[in-house]
């Protein structure tokens, strides 16, 4: 019933709001760490790492069923042509961001002797980077102007696993998915259990395949179910509006839930189910939003449409824009009264991140992705 669809509606407004959740995690943070008026104590500007782990899910969904797609049309998945799309979409921008904070940067701040102390050398991290391991340079090095990179060196990762276990294993796809679940599940569990040093503890809480096998059991499901979304039991009204219910108050009240009634630390804190749980919703979602007519929420109008298409620039390139706005504005937005200061901060570095993240996809990421079309058999 779902096996040829060309354009998931809805999904690149998920894309944006997600995206934009991180960008308002990193404004706080880079507010509170150069002495502006912030909002850092509210849960809403604390969302970024969960907004990843939707991009995890995301991820997973999507290329599942994508590689499913071409193996019922065509009969096998060319693994060739499935790393040349991943590069040609990936890549560019990826490597682009890399020689910006790590040589153009370092080179201007010091050129015009502003005081910013790099958390690290080129010659320390660049191996790192080129080998999409950025995730190795955040907990190296804490946070820094390329934090939001890790997550692409994560995926890339899956990626390069994902493709050929798909076509190899093609025959046994659910139960290749579930044992990828498990067995990251177990890992997870033992280094909760204090089995691991604390950084093999940090790379395998970055690393987050269970995520993306989530995704992939989604798009398995939607690809073979042969029944309407709607009709499910699970997408009824009821489910709704506990699902949607769950994510507002994770993403709005947590903190203020958890303080008053301390049995929502079950709920949102509890190690491992609570990540699964977050997770599973998010999935949820993917599907209702995109493939249930009676979904509660709509997102798919024209607007949310191209804020999700450049939402991979907006991701990218948020953090240095947000960082260039505070040092040109800091003194500036400092005298005003905190209200003016917030909201005029949030207009220019919305303007500012998505005029950028559009000239971005216009002038450069678009060059790539037409020649990414050659290498598309679905």
């Amino acid at each position: 019933m779902f096996k040829t669809i060309k354009f998931f509606e809805g999904l690149n407004g998920l894309r944006f709001i997600a995206a934009y959740l991180v960008v308002i995690h990193h404004a706080e943070q880079i507010r509170l760490k150069y002495g502006l008026f912030n909002l850092k104590q509210f849960t809403v500007f604390n969302n970024g790492g969960i907004a990843v782990t939707f991009f995890f899910v995301l991820s997973g969904f999507l290329i599942t069923y994508l590689l499913l797609k071409e193996e019922t049309k065509t009969g096998d998945i060319s693994v060739r042509n499935f790393y040349i799309r991943r590069v040609l979409r990936i890549w560019p921008l990826y490597y682009l961001l890399v020689l910006i904070g790590t040589v153009l940067l370092p080179f201007i701040l010091e050129f015009f002797n502003y005081n910013y102390q790099m958390p690290y050398t080129f010659g320390e991290t660049i191996g790192y980077f080129v080998f999409f391991m950025p995730f190795v340079v955040n907990i190296l090095y804490g946070t820094h102007l390329l934090d939001p990179l890790w997550s692409i060196g994560v995926e890339e990762i899956y990626y390069l696993m994902w493709a050929p276990l798909t076509k190899f294993f093609k025959k046994y796809f659910l139960q290749l998915i579930i044992a990828i679940f498990i067995i990251k599940v177990i890992i997870m569990a033992f280094s909760y259990l204090g089995y691991f040093n604390d950084v093999a503890r940090q790379i395998i809480g970055l690393l987050k395949f269970e995520a993306m096998a989530i995704g992939a059991f989604g798009a398995y499901y939607i690809y073979y179910t042969e029944k309407p979304i709607e009709s499910r039991w699970f997408f009824s009204n009821a489910i709704q509006f506990a699902v949607f219910s769950f994510l507002v108050s994770k993403f709005l009240l947590q903190s203020f839930l958890i303080e008053h009634i301390p049995q929502f630390t079950i709920l949102f804190t509890t190690p491992i189910f609570s990540e699964l749980l977050l997770m599973a919703a998010f999935c949820w979602i993917i599907i209702s939003v995109s493939l249930n007519p009676k979904s509660f929420v709509k997102l798919n109008n024209k607007y949310l449409d191209y804020l999700g298409d450049i939402s991979y620039g907006i991701y990218m390139y948020h953090m240095i824009t947000i960082f260039a706005i505070v040092l040109f504005l800091k003194n500036f937005l400092n005298g005003l009264p905190n209200s003016v200061s917030t909201i005029l901060f949030y207009i220019i570095v919305t303007f500012f991140v998505i005029l950028i993240s559009a000239i971005s996809k216009s002038i450069f990421e678009n060059k790539f992705l037409k020649l990414k079309k050659k290498f598309e058999r679905v």
